[in-house]
């Protein structure tokens, strides 16, 4: 049984101007520190606290590898990827919790 999963995610803010794209394994975790901005990070400064997109991986390489991957992508690219899976752009963390 897999015990430990990989997650890619995209963040963005209320007005989804901003677009943050980071790797973790521990991702209900992670929302609620963004969400509650507890790490001072980019996301803090940008209030990017809206979940909006995210694929789960069985192995870090691959999760980095698609990280990558999202960063390379056009704005419009990545505004199409968001809206093929989460057309109007909920908030998907409250599936987490």
């Amino acid at each position: 049984m897999k015990e430990k999963w990989w997650f890619v995610y995209i963040l963005t803010n209320q007005r989804n101007w901003t677009l943050y794209i980071w790797v973790t394994s521990i991702l209900p975790k992670r929302i609620y520190e963004h969400k509650n901005k507890l790490v001072d990070w980019f996301t803090k400064t940008y209030w990017l606290d809206k979940l909006v997109y995210y694929e789960k991986f069985d192995e870090i390489m691959y999760a980095i590898e698609r990280e990558k991957q999202l960063k390379g992508f056009l704005r419009i690219k990545k505004l199409k990827l968001i809206e093929s899976l989460n057309p109007k752009w909920e908030d998907l963390s409250k599936d987490l919790f």
